[in-house]
């Protein structure tokens, strides 16, 4: 009965059980996440640590930079054109390659003039390894057809498996005493390489790409893409942007530092994430009445969840880093408790977003979120000289607020509706037991 319980859940569709599905693929990548950064922050110290966090930062970083907002158009096109699956997919497929290739280009010019203060040898390794970055691209892409496709289940299976694999490789280097930031980084790029072609053959059954005929949809990917772009690139330059301001303003000892507490902090995340990765799909296309009363629902039970989780995590920070860590990474516990109340402010404006996506109506969002980004830019370069470590964890808190805000009040002002209401109601458990009992009625039926 458990085996038959355990297997209707992962494959039901359902909002509820793809909201759990996605929690509990991101506890599991966040405990795999934990157990590498003990392993890396201990066996190559704080130095060695911030030495690996400047290769391994530049694939991802611009290859989310140069997305062109593609992963939400194709997600929103493949739902909103299901009878033109093969031309929307081979569209995107097409654009996510030509992106892909200019990132790879434009991370082997940049990197050696940002990491003039770390060792020839990193600044060669981090140039080859933006090889990776055309992975990364495309890895976007595939998750977001199959998100389109409502297959949570093999999404989060494909989410889990690089940084399962990385574990497996990093505990191995560490047996043979063979880690080092440039064997570290390897493994965290080769980890996503099989993942990346068991996606593509599951969905080249799927859509069974076309390459005639796709100009339209080259030209739908673009308009749309171009006009979530804005919100694609100000979530990842809030994302990862202070670590590549950072990485260029601070010694590898202090970079180290700052990895520890960011991607510590950063366990909260957990809850929005889940959130977003089902509201969007869920909510596009839908009346708006429905988009924000599906909203709602997710910010208020994400948010209830992350400000028990923040409050406890302040408290035991300074433990946690020292059990984990070690002591030698003490110096972090200020600005992790700073980057762990942005983190949750963070979580917040990243669920309400959702509603600006489902509606259509990308380019507000982008605006609203590059003015938050352009302060974030300012302060990390005016703080992080001055104050250091705790400077960054300031400037990313103070941008992070006034995005909030910004989102909050665009409600009323410019999509011309109510702010969701932030507290959880009667109405939200009442559809979750329904939720649940719904799940527990097709399970009988399957039975």
């Amino acid at each position: 009965m458990l085996a038959n319980l355990v297997r209707t859940f992962w494959v039901s569709r359902s909002s509820l059980a793809a909201v759990l599905q996605t929690l509990l693929a991101n506890v599991l990548i966040l405990g795999i996440n934990l157990v590498t950064g003990v392993i890396t922050a201990r066996v190559l110290s704080v130095t060695g640590r911030g030495e690996l966090a400047a290769i391994i930062l530049w694939p991802q970083f611009l290859a989310f930079a140069l997305t062109l907002g593609l992963p939400s158009a194709l997600l929103y096109n493949l739902k909103r054109y299901p009878e033109r699956a093969p031309l929307v997919f081979s569209s995107a497929l097409i654009l996510g390659m030509g992106m892909s290739f200019l990132a790879t280009l434009v991370g082997i010019l940049l990197i050696p003039h940002w990491l003039d203060e770390y060792p020839p040898e990193v600044v060669r390794f981090a140039q080859w390894n933006m090889l990776f970055a055309p992975l990364v691209m495309l890895n976007l892409l595939f998750a977001s057809a199959l998100q389109a496709r409502e297959e949570f289940a093999f999404y989060n299976t494909a989410r889990y498996l690089p940084p399962l694999l990385t574990l497996l490789a990093l505990g191995l280097l560490t047996l043979l005493q063979d880690l080092t930031p440039f064997s570290a980084a390897l493994s965290y790029g080769l980890s996503s390489v099989p993942i990346f072609f068991w996606m593509l053959a599951r969905l080249w059954r799927y859509y069974r790409p076309v390459w005639r005929g796709l100009s339209s949809l080259l030209k739908r990917h673009l308009s749309y893409g171009l006009r979530s772009y804005g919100i694609d690139l100000s979530g990842t330059l809030a994302r990862q942007l202070d670590q590549a301001l950072v990485v260029g303003l601070l010694s590898p000892a202090m970079m180290g530092l700052y990895v520890v507490a960011l991607s510590s902090a950063r366990i909260l995340e957990v809850f929005p994430t889940a959130m977003v990765m089902v509201l969007f799909p869920k909510a596009s296309g839908r009346p708006v009445e429905e988009i924000l009363v599906l909203t709602g629902r997710a910010t208020r039970v994400g948010t209830a969840m992350i400000l028990v989780a923040a409050v406890g995590l302040s408290l035991l920070g300074p433990w946690i880093l020292s059990l984990l860590y070690g002591q030698e990474y003490q110096g972090a516990v200020t600005v992790f408790r700073l980057l762990v109340f942005e983190v949750m402010l963070g979580g917040t404006a990243f669920v309400l977003a959702q509603a600006f996506m489902a509606m259509g109506r990308p380019g507000i969002l982008a605006l609203l979120q590059g003015v938050g980004l352009g302060l974030a830019v300012l302060l990390l370069l005016v703080l992080v000289p001055r104050y250091g470590l705790e400077g960054a964890g300031i400037a990313l808190l103070i941008s992070t607020a006034a995005r909030l805000g910004l989102v909050i009040v665009s409600f009323p002002l410019i999509l011309k509706v109510p702010v969701p209401t932030p507290w959880p109601t009667k109405a939200d458990f009442t559809t979750l037991l329904e939720s649940k009992r719904s799940a527990q009625r097709s399970k009988d039926r399957d039975l």
